[in-house]
């Protein structure tokens, strides 16, 4: 079967799926009752159509409901028409999902996609409305704009961020602007790698990996892994064009590859993950200029680690006093306590009970945090101590084929 994706694959695989495959019945619990509110979680991964080499096992966009007792996953749906849906995000009224597909051949200039649905906010079905090229080859990352006019996309491979326009009905418009970041080559590896650390990121140009905004709205932010820098700009409302801000990067550690980064609740300081040394550098983040300003730079794993491990995710708990981080080949979740100044210190390693654990997630309650483990095809939870940070594992394993991604909401209760 070819593994060419395309407008026109879309369109066949919607007339080959039927109705039922675009808006997938879900069904609730036999146990469950009408008129309370359900929170269903949203997983997506790599399938077979993947990036060159990253062939997955995954279906599509697995739809789960999530008891909020114990933390078990109980899936009810899955959306197999779309390829390699390696990050999704939900907007802010749940109205809409975004996913890109991390592929390079959805047109012929090489790019890969985003694809936008429409979410049933009772039940979570979705309905596919549209899927555009997401501006570069492989996708990595997608946000949105806090106007909720905007869609913002790093492509990994082809080097570029882009800004793609979101209609009143949900559905994306092409790109109004696609910004390619330059820069000199940088080294394979940071000179702070832990002790035996053979992995490498790639370096070979601009690998942009996140991108998003600071918590005011006014900056846009994208973490370039390639060039290991920070860019900084201002996005235009009318036009939907990136501004370069007045310091329009800022450099990080040679080889260090910035990967994810959140903010405190005040957006004054940024917590920058870099995946090739497993470093967080905390920073000062100006939020009247954009200017960054690194105040620390802490391991995400203890001096006792030594070999490799590529740091993957970054999350700050709802109340701000700790911030936790995946570690991909260390199979680890680091647990960071946050102090008075915004400064990190280690607090604990946890096993996450699985291998390769990239994207994590809490869930709405904030009482369960989620562990996306590609290669061990399953999500693993975690209950949290809000107070202490402490995460204890739930002894629930989820199977899902080749996990990278969460998207978790709280239903409207069905009467």
């Amino acid at each position: 079967m070819s593994q060419h994706f395309s407008r026109r694959s879309f369109a066949l695989g919607l007339t080959a799926l039927g109705t039922a495959a675009a808006t997938y019945p879900l069904r609730a619990k036999a146990a469950g009752l009408r008129g309370q509110s359900k929170t269903l979680c949203f997983v997506g991964g790599y399938t077979k159509h993947g990036p060159p080499g990253g062939e997955g096992n995954g279906s599509g966009i697995a739809v789960f409901e999530m008891d909020k007792e114990s933390g078990s996953l109980t899936q009810i749906a899955t959306f197999t028409d779309i390829a390699s849906p390696s990050f999704i995000t939900l907007s802010k009224d749940r109205k809409f999902l975004y996913a890109l597909s991390e592929i390079d051949d959805f047109n012929k200039a090489g790019d890969g996609c985003v694809t936008a649905f429409a979410v049933d906010t009772r039940t979570g079905t979705l309905a596919k409305l549209n899927a555009v090229s997401s501006g570069g080859a492989i996708p990595a990352h997608l946000s949105i704009h806090p106007s909720g006019k905007y869609l913002l996309v790093a492509n990994y491979i082809g080097g570029s961020v882009s800004v793609l326009p979101i209609r009143k009905d949900g559905s994306l418009g092409q790109a109004t602007d696609v910004v390619h970041n330059t820069g000199p080559r940088q080294p394979d590896r940071a000179d702070d790698n832990p002790p035996g650390n053979f992995a490498i990121s790639d370096h070979s140009g601009s690998h942009p990996h996140m991108i998003a905004t600071d918590p005011s709205g006014r900056f846009v932010i994208a973490d370039d892994a390639g060039l290991d820098r920070v860019y900084v700009w201002t996005l235009d409302l009318k036009s939907g064009k990136l501004v370069p801000a007045k310091t329009p990067y800022f450099d990080m550690k040679p080889g260090s590859a910035p990967r994810h980064f959140v903010f405190d609740h005040s957006g004054k300081i940024m917590y920058n993950l870099c995946e090739q040394n497993s470093k967080v550098d905390v920073c000062k983040f100006n939020p009247e200029t954009g200017e960054i300003s690194v105040i620390q730079n802490v391991s995400t794993v203890s001096s006792h680690f030594k070999g490799s491990t590529l740091a993957a995710e970054i999350l700050i708990s709802e109340n701000g006093r700790h911030v936790y981080v995946s570690n991909r080949l260390g199979d680890s979740l680091a647990v960071f306590e946050v102090g008075r100044d915004g400064t990190l210190t280690l607090q604990d390693e946890v096993w996450m009970h699985a291998d390769y654990g990239r994207a994590m997630m809490f869930d709405p309650s904030g009482n369960f945090l989620f562990c996306a483990n590609q290669r061990s095809d399953a999500v693993t939870s975690f209950r949290v101590n809000k107070a202490t940070g402490e995460l204890t594992f739930t002894n629930h394993f989820t199977a899902v084929g080749s996990p990278t991604t969460f998207a978790f909401m709280n239903t409207d209760p069905e009467f």
